[in-house]
């Protein structure tokens, strides 16, 4: 038996042209049971009444004879009239019934897709669609510049509001605290190149040339290169996931709530703070890696202090200097575009913020490789 009284009921009535499923008494949930079975009786009837389960005469289901209704009466109405005729709709509702049966509208799981044979094509179709998605992002990416460069110029027409104490703490989180890390990789990289090339050099007899090697290399290539690549795996993911997360928390939205800009509070002092401190932390990685160059000369070359300095000043001009110092607030740049866009892309889950800031990573990495790629093309045609 149900529980308390006006039990949950149906009466089915033919009209002209259709079916009406009158319903009556309480459909919540301490009347499950009575719920249950008159959603019974009114498929059967349906059926009966139209002559198959499949005809399609006109069905309505009246709710004017409803006395309560809740979730569980709602969703079991709503799954009744999935069942029912295409085009069952409902009649004389309250206007809270029609809200709660929105709320629980019945949806319908998609069916498993089926799986594809294979088609010699397929690779093509991937590898368009990946050019595709590339160019959309390409394009993501220069639009998103666009707005932190009038960001910076709106910057530049207001000073007073500029942030001044975000920019110092983003030079303290990148460069300072940065340094320790990026300075002891690059030296341990510079000794493990002039190793190397000690004992290639060494089949020549002419392992002395090791200095000009590791000069040249280091200046150009290895020190902005390992910088950059550094700051994208500790700073980049780090600003991915600070803006992420505030996407998460609704914190972005509520900038724009009151009226500021998310671009010149959170973007623009971030991209400035790794265009300034990325020279300086790879001049300081040449160094480093300069350091252990000279260690390792003396250790397996022989080569003395003042010779490995000598050597390195004969070898090296301050145009090798300058060339590693140029690419580098450029890279700087195509970090925390990249880093940003990604987390303004990240939407209201760990998954997401997880799979952003790996997309964060492995971008950055990448551009920073194919840009200092361009610039060695560029700096060798003009014979620089």
């Amino acid at each position: 038996m149900t529980r308390g009284g006006d039990p949950a009921r149906v009466a089915v009535e033919r009209e002209r042209g259709g079916v009406a499923l009158r319903l009556a008494g309480r459909w919540t949930a301490d009347q499950a049971p009575a719920v249950e079975a008159a959603a019974a009786e009114m498929l059967a009837a349906a059926h009966a009444a139209s002559g198959h389960p499949a005809a399609s005469l006109p069905l309505v289901i009246d709710l004017s004879g409803l006395s309560r209704l809740d979730t569980l009466g709602a969703w079991v109405l709503e799954r009744t009239r999935a069942a029912l005729a295409p085009g069952t709709a409902y009649a004389g509702a309250a206007p809270e019934h029609l809200i709660l049966l929105r709320e629980v509208a019945y949806r319908q799981s998609a069916p498993d897709p089926r799986r594809r044979r294979f088609h010699p094509l397929d690779p093509v179709a991937s590898l368009g669609a990946g050019l595709r998605s590339l160019g959309r992002q390409s394009l993501a990416g220069l639009a998103f510049l666009g707005e932190v460069v009038a960001g910076c110029l709106r910057v530049l027409a207001r000073p007073r509001s500029f942030r001044g104490p975000a920019l110092v703490n983003q030079i303290e989180q990148i460069a300072l605290r940065g340094a320790p890390i990026i300075m002891l990789i690059s030296f341990l990289v510079g000794c493990i190149v002039t190793q190397q090339g000690i004992i290639q050099l060494q089949r020549f007899g002419a392992q002395s040339y090791v200095v000009n090697m590791i000069g040249i290399l280091t200046l150009r290539e290895l020190g902005v290169l390992l910088t950059s690549i550094m700051v994208a795996g500790r700073s980049g993911s780090a600003f991915t996931a600070e803006i992420g997360s505030m996407r998460m928390r609704e914190e972005v939205d509520a900038l724009r709530v009151m009226g500021l800009d998310p671009i010149e509070i959170l973007i623009v002092p971030r991209i400035l703070a790794l265009m300034l401190a990325l020279p300086l932390l790879a001049f300081l990685a040449d160094l480093a890696a300069l350091a252990g160059g000279a260690l390792t000369s003396f250790l397996y070359g022989g080569l003395s202090l003042e010779a490995f300095t000598f050597r390195l000043q004969n070898a090296i001009g301050l145009r090798h200097v300058v060339i590693g110092l140029i690419k580098a607030p450029f890279m700087a740049l195509i970090i925390g575009i990249i880093a940003s866009v990604e987390g303004f892309m990240v939407e209201g889950s760990a998954e997401s913020l997880g799979r952003h800031v790996t997309a964060s990573v492995v971008k950055s990495i990448f551009m920073v490789i194919v840009l200092d790629g361009l610039f060695a093309v560029f700096f060798a045609a003009i014979d620089f």
